[in-house]
């Protein structure tokens, strides 16, 4: 693992973003049919947004070892899109989100990362429970956050979209 990879699983790595990755970043969110269900607007990323995004994530994974990282293929190195935690600012909790690039969806990649990133915040940080939430309509995403055990507490307004909000506590 590289300097900046933080989590490997059998079929991936997660690891931090370098400035000059922004360009992955872009391909990846302005594609809009990737970020439909991210703002009510449902358009892709502005170069700026993804940019912002990217800095901010980087801070995070800096200070806090938090932040949306990369997931590569293990076996070749290729992009497949991010996951990780951010910091829902309505409540400071920490919040699990991932995007996949199209081609790599349906494969087991979301799943397989979100319960790696599952396992990781009980083990290496202080935190006893996370959230994650979805856009009511984005069956797929609603679905990782069950496969990797949390549950669903309650449905709310984010930023003009209803979404599904679900826990998970670490066991006692």
């Amino acid at each position: 693992m590289t300097d900046l990879a933080l989590i490997e699983t059998e079929r991936l790595v997660l690891s931090g973003w370098r400035r000059e990755q922004l360009d992955d970043l872009v391909r990846l969110h302005g594609d809009p049919e990737i970020s439909r269900y991210f703002t009510a607007s449902g358009a892709a990323w502005s170069r700026e947004t993804c940019a912002q995004s990217l800095a901010h994530w980087i801070e995070l994974f800096e200070t806090q070892r938090l932040g949306k990282l990369r997931v590569t293929r293990k076996a070749d190195g290729v992009l497949l899109g991010r996951a990780g935690f951010g910091v829902y600012e309505v409540t400071g909790e920490p919040e699990i989100g991932y995007a996949l690039f199209r081609e790599h969806q349906g494969h087991g990649y979301a799943t397989e990362a979100a319960s790696a990133l599952r396992d990781w915040i009980f083990r290496a940080t202080d935190w006893d429970h996370f959230i994650g939430f979805a856009d009511v309509r984005n069956a797929p995403s609603l679905a990782v956050l069950r496969r990797i055990g949390m549950r669903e507490t309650h449905v709310a307004d984010v930023d003009g979209m209803q979404c599904r909000f679900h826990v998970l506590e670490a066991a006692a």
